[in-house]
């Protein structure tokens, strides 16, 4: 549910922190940054993400659940992510609930296609998604801002009832 609405890759959720979360604010978001245990996969990587639809209340959930300070302490410690390991897990459990070679980096790819689909530009998806930008010019300045993100993302949110429906 988180990676449907946010396209974040799977190592970057599963490598999140409570103080990441912020739920209490105009646009709830990932303030998302490296940690000693995860390292982010590049400059554009570090980004506020907004969390609207399944994604946002999958994290009400998780925030109400554990005052665990790792969100998915299974997979992660102040020492380490284990990404892979959370990935063998999550594409095993939706093996027989998509279709045929559909894995979990699957959703990162359909989050792109479905910001296009609203015509959303690429200069936004990339700083949604973390995605590097190719031009030099795209790097200048601090980027778009939450607010903008948050309007994008809205417009393509999964249905938040799905996110209690696969659980």
């Amino acid at each position: 549910a988180l990676i449907s609405d946010t396209g974040m890759r799977l190592s970057e959720a599963v490598g999140l922190i409570r103080d990441d979360i912020v739920l209490d604010h105009e646009y709830p978001h990932i303030n998302l940054k490296p940690h000693p245990w995860r390292s982010l996969k590049t400059v554009g990587s570090k980004r506020q993400i907004p969390l609207v639809g399944a994604a946002l209340e999958a994290m009400k959930v998780m925030h109400g659940q554990s005052q665990h300070p790792f969100l998915f302490k299974n997979y992660t410690d102040k020492n380490r992510c284990n990404g892979n390991s959370a990935s063998a897990a999550l594409n095993k459990w939706l093996k027989p609930r998509v279709p045929k070679g559909c894995v979990v980096h699957s959703f990162r790819h359909s989050m792109r296609d479905r910001l296009r689909n609203v015509k959303c530009s690429s200069d936004i998806i990339d700083q949604i998604c973390g995605w590097t930008a190719l031009g030099v010019g795209a790097r200048y300045g601090n980027g778009h801002s939450l607010s903008l993100k948050y309007e994008w993302t809205t417009k393509i949110s999964v249905f938040s009832g799905l996110f209690y429906e696969l659980t």
